[in-house]
């Protein structure tokens, strides 16, 4: 895997895809720009992903732009981590993870049941 990735944070939310590329064509080659938007809204998030054509370049720009400002709001530019698989059936608590099935143990729904079924001698 290559770093040329690059995660973009604190951006305006008025920043398009194509301001973003023009911004870092300045420290070389850009493959793709995304502003990454909210589903529902449309609005942007405030951050998005920029891939250079070589990690020498990712270098140049974080080098370069990492806590410039664009508008009015500072930047910060590092090296795009992967994303985690997130799993479709898990919720993660505190470094946890609940299969949304389960009942959490004996501590569950299941207990909570019992003790309505037994009447109110809690």
């Amino acid at each position: 895997m290559t770093n040329n990735k690059l995660f973009i944070g604190g951006l305006p939310w008025s920043v398009t895809d194509e301001q973003l590329a023009n911004i870092f064509s300045q420290a070389g080659t850009v493959i793709s720009a995304k502003v990454i938007t909210d589903r529902e809204t449309g609005r942007s998030k405030g951050f998005g992903f920029v891939e250079m054509q070589s990690p020498e370049e990712a270098e140049a720009a974080i080098k370069s732009l990492n806590e410039t400002e664009v508008e009015g709001r500072k930047i910060i530019v590092n090296i795009a981590r992967p994303m985690e698989d997130r799993g479709s059936n898990n919720f993660r608590s505190g470094g946890r993870s609940f299969d949304k099935r389960s009942s959490f143990g004996d501590r569950g729904r299941n207990s909570q049941r019992e003790k309505r079924s037994r009447g109110n001698r809690y």
